[in-house]
């Protein structure tokens, strides 16, 4: 009987996350699919056709009750977690500058959300993660989290909370790589999606296509010749961007 290899994606309710839950499915892999949006129309057509393979679980990263239950439900299905994609992310206020009154509120909801929520998810499953053969953590950045090639002058929540996530993985990475363990920090590219609350058709991606380059990267990072002395941060081709 052949080993079930499970992911779990945060963040599946739409756009980049749910497109990687379609992907991961179509690869083989069992999924549980992070949902934020109660009654989520999508990932329950999904659950009709993968039915065997996809566990829709509620979840909210920025609340650690909510994360202690999804966790407490992985922990009863399987002990071991193949690759967790810590994709749930908001975006915030993108037009305020320090000359304006910021609004600090919803700036901590940003980084309870995009810093501490994939926090929350790593240090909750990483001892499935480090029980199964990939022992891998995707954490889904952004180039606006790159202090080295910073141009903008607002975007204060997000583009700071990106920055502490890829230190984050930097830390996690320290720990877990002389055990085997993979960390990926990854910017998905300009992509087609939701998060300034409609649909950004500017962008250059859409989610599926982010998605396949996603999980193309973390194929290549499992193959057993793959060896990286260091962590980098890199764009949804494997090119490097400046931390």
């Amino acid at each position: 009987m052949l080993h079930k290899r499970w992911a779990f994606v945060t963040g599946a309710d739409r756009g980049v996350g749910l497109e990687l839950v379609k992907a991961l499915l179509s690869r083989g892999y069992h999924v549980f699919a992070g949902q934020f949006i109660h009654n989520n129309g999508e990932l329950e057509q999904l659950r009709l056709i993968w039915e065997e393979q996809l566990c829709i679980i509620p979840l909210d990263i920025s609340n650690e009750a909510s994360v202690h239950a999804a966790v407490q439900i992985v922990s009863n299905v399987s002990n071991q977690l193949e690759i967790l994609i810590n994709n749930g992310a908001i975006l915030g206020d993108i037009s305020s500058t320090i000359t304006d009154e910021l609004n600090f509120e919803e700036i901590e909801q940003v980084f309870r959300v995009n810093a501490l929520g994939s926090l929350r998810m790593s240090n909750a499953l990483i001892h499935s993660i480090m029980r199964s053969e990939s022992k891998m953590i995707v954490n889904i950045s952004s180039e606006a989290g790159s202090i080295g090639s910073c141009w903008r002058t607002s975007w204060y929540g997000y583009c700071m909370s990106k920055a502490a996530l890829n230190m984050q993985s930097q830390i996690i990475y320290n720990e877990i790589a002389p055990q085997g363990g993979k960390v990926l920090v990854i910017h998905p590219g300009h992509v087609q999606t939701y998060m300034q609350g409609k649909l950004d058709i500017d962008g250059e991606l859409t989610p599926a296509q982010s998605a396949e380059h996603i999980l193309e990267l973390c194929q290549q990072r499992l193959q057993p010749e793959y060896a990286a002395d260091k962590l980098e941060l890199i764009d949804y081709e494997g090119d490097i961007l400046p931390w």
